[in-house]
């Protein structure tokens, strides 16, 4: 997946979370809001790799 999708994720969740009141749905949008910052902390890590050669 390129990085600019799990961005473009964490935004939207982010975004959501601005407005969501229902504590069950907060959570399920916080975990999927984790989930894709952990995509994305292993995708720029494995970019940092190949520019290192």
């Amino acid at each position: 997946m390129p990085d600019w999708i799990a961005r473009a994720n964490i935004e939207y969740f982010k975004k959501l979370l601005e407005t969501e009141t229902d504590p069950e749905r907060r959570r399920v949008i916080e975990r999927e809001l984790a989930e894709e910052e952990r995509k994305l902390a292993a995708l720029l890590k494995k970019q940092d790799v190949k520019k290192e050669g």
